[in-house]
């Protein structure tokens, strides 16, 4: 078990969530229901589940958690660039949070990578 609290991907993907709340906030209240549901859904699934999965018996649990989380960051980039296509926020103001989320995707995909490399050679052990 890990605690997440101390996982650097997890307080990243927590500044995300916040910075997407308010950036969600600027976004006309006609999209309430559709693209501001679903943008905020994502950022708050990401952090969600890197807590979720740190919190299972195992690292193959904690991959499979971190591999939804990898999902819902790749389903928010999607969200933002349909919001900057849309003309309803500034790329000026999406553009760093993509970078962000893609920083966070690398991190994840490192941290599965030594999730594996981590059962493997208990795998080896046995």
């Amino acid at each position: 078990m890990h605690q997440f609290e101390k996982l650097k991907i997890w307080q990243k993907a927590m500044d995300i969530a916040v910075h997407v709340y308010e950036i969600s906030a600027l976004l006309p209240n006609d999209e309430k229901f559709n693209l501001i549901h679903q943008i905020k859904k994502c950022a708050v699934s990401i952090p969600s589940n890197i807590a979720e999965g740190s919190g299972r018996n195992s690292d193959k649990e904690f991959m499979h958690f971190l591999g939804i989380a990898n999902g819902s960051t790749f389903e928010l980039i999607t969200q933002l660039i349909l919001a900057k296509r849309l003309k309803l926020v500034n790329e000026d103001l999406i553009q760093p949070t993509i970078n962000q989320l893609v920083e966070v995707s690398n991190m994840n995909f490192s941290f599965q990578r030594s999730l594996k490399d981590k059962i493997n050679k208990t795998i080896g052990k046995s």
